[in-house]
């Protein structure tokens, strides 16, 4: 069937919160939230096949080794599977005293005691009671009126006080979602959590968790940041009540709906590492805690390592991080375009020669090394590359920072590889074309030197005596003139009839101390106004510039001949 042409005959626009003086557009986000990370229960359920215990424990070790303090751990009454995994870990004496668990269950008498049962001696926990309240629900799924769906509330509530009860031993904490709640009404929504609140009697210094859920994502993120921002205005008793936001992605903005929910009063923020959830998935703690990092902000999360707890996440989940999700994703930081290049290696030129830590580089909105990613990674050249791109591999890959103009002349090398490949060029790729471009090394040449001596006569002129392989061939060569250079070219032109005059030369040191390599960089210019270029690398500088000069040469021979 095909996309209606009125799509208003079968869905009808989100309606806005009456709320005409909002206050959260003109705030901003100070501080980290708390976090619950949901990988466990919401993630687990959301994947082909679940977690078992092996790689719920891993995925449980790296939320602790991250640093998050509250971890949804799962869904007790669903099954042994999940009630074992729950019950093991807390006996295991793994959890950290600063991690609070946390396990759901709906308002059922039957569920909310096993739940109780699989927290049996631990130190801390949170039970997370929930139901359905929004009009779809009540009416379609439940066939419920308002007063019902309230006392489902209501007596999951009063379980949760029983059940905690029996079990003193134990720090309890409480949270309730009305879930649907985005697309619920706001005063009922109101009315059912104060209805619990009196039940359970929450306090400033033992507060009541109120998840405020985007079950399904069904308007802007400013519509629920209104919501939200109603709600704790309109709560009775809010100081005795943590509000917690679960968004999802049906729209593909709930982070950005999370973000806003912060701003509108909201105290933490529930979802999974790089979002995985219930069909297109939950918030990404990941992306909401590196925005904070951006703004300058500590989110208490740490993702230094982000390759490793990526790597932990595929394997548990069996899901791959997409490669353009924000900061994890393989291509985040790197260009492959031109301009792009250009831009970022600037950036990066710039940086190293401020003195102040600010981060200022075109493209790139985080340091790639505060998440352990290496600066190698950032520029990756292809077809659509321009010069920026492959410099920054060579001297990123091999310390040569090539002049501007040999970068242009080089340029069509990698061009015509790229395209003859019809993939992306790795650094190894563009070493080796950058070696035959040049006769560096081990490439086929017409022109090798052997060895070379040089002095001065009496007259302050410099002498070149030397042995160069000439097509296989051992030849001695020498010459005279005011400097090296030009005593070598004059003895190319007498020894071989070449004929070229220096343009440019540049020469850096590769590294630093006793091992130190000297690079050479030479442009020469034919009779007939072509130039070619060199390129020269040896321990000796004097010997790197001899070696330009003959890879200046060998170019010069091919020239000629064409």
């Amino acid at each position: 069937m095909p996309m209606l042409k009125d799509p208003s005959r079968k869905y009808h626009a989100f309606p806005q919160v009456n709320l005409p003086d909002r206050q959260w557009p003109s705030r901003t986000i100070a501080s980290a939230p708390r976090w619950l990370s949901t990988d466990l229960r919401d993630g687990n359920q959301s994947i082909i096949d679940p977690m078992d215990a092996v790689k719920k424990h891993r995925f449980f070790d790296l939320l602790v080794e991250v640093g998050v303090k509250e971890i949804e751990v799962g869904f007790p009454s669903a099954g042994a599977t999940e009630f074992d995994f729950i019950s093991g870990l807390v006996q295991s004496g793994k959890i950290p005293e600063d991690v609070v668990i946390q396990v759901l269950t709906q308002s059922r008498a039957d569920l909310i005691k096993r739940s109780f049962e699989s927290l049996e001696g631990a130190h801390s926990a949170i039970v997370h009671l929930y139901n359905a309240v929004s009009p779809a629900w009540r009416e379609i799924v439940f066939r419920m009126s308002r007063d019902e769906v309230r006392q489902i509330a209501i007596k999951g509530a009063q379980l949760l006080v029983d059940e905690a009860s029996k079990r003193p031993g134990t720090r309890w904490q409480f949270e309730y979602s009305p879930e649907t709640f985005s697309t619920a009404e706001l005063d009922f929504s109101l009315e059912v959590c104060e209805a619990v609140m009196q039940v359970v009697g929450p306090a400033p210094d033992n507060p009541i968790i109120l998840n405020l859920p985007a079950t399904v994502e069904a308007a802007t993120p400013n519509i629920y940041a209104d919501q939200i921002e109603y709600f704790c205005r309109n709560l009775p008793n809010r100081d005795a009540a943590v509000i917690s936001l679960h968004t999802h992605n049906d729209r593909g903005t709930g982070v950005a709906a999370a973000e806003l929910g912060l701003m509108a009063g909201a105290d933490r923020v529930e979802g999974c590492l790089f979002g995985n959830g219930e069909r297109t998935g939950n918030c990404c703690l990941v992306t909401v805690a590196m925005n904070l990092y951006t703004q300058g902000i500590d989110p208490e999360l740490d993702f230094s390592d982000i390759d490793k707890v990526i790597e932990t996440v595929e394997y548990c989940n069996q899901l791959p991080v997409h490669p353009r999700h924000p900061y994890g994703g393989e291509l985040v930081f790197t260009a492959f375009s031109g301009s792009h290049q250009d831009a970022i290696k600037k950036g990066f030129e710039a940086q190293s020669q401020r003195n102040d830590e600010l981060w200022r580089v075109p493209y790139l909105p985080i340091d790639p090394a505060d998440l352990g990613r290496s600066y190698e990674a950032v520029i990756r050249v292809n077809s659509q590359s321009g010069k920026g791109g492959f410099a920054w591999v060579l001297e990123q890959d091999q310390g040569l920072k090539l002049p501007k103009k040999m970068q242009a002349d080089f340029s069509r090398h990698v061009q015509a590889l790229a395209d003859e490949l019809g993939r992306e060029l790795n650094a190894a790729d563009i070493w080796q074309a950058f070696r035959q471009a040049y006769y560096i090394g081990d490439v086929p040449k017409r022109f090798r030197l052997v060895d070379y001596e040089e002095s001065k006569a009496s007259d302050g002129t410099h002498l070149f005596t030397g042995t160069i392989l000439v097509d296989g061939q051992e030849q001695r060569i020498s010459g005279r003139g005011k400097g090296l250079l030009s005593t070598i070219l004059a003895t190319m032109r007498e020894a071989f009839g070449l004929d070229f005059e220096v343009l440019d030369y540049v020469e850096h040191a590769l590294g630093s101390g006793i091992d130190a390599r000297a690079a050479a960089y030479i442009e020469c210019r034919l009779p007939d106004g072509r130039s070619t270029w060199g390129v020269g690398i040896d321990q000796d500088v004097a010997t790197a510039s001899v070696r330009a000069i003959l890879s200046a040469a060998n170019g010069t021979a091919l020239a000629t001949t064409r």
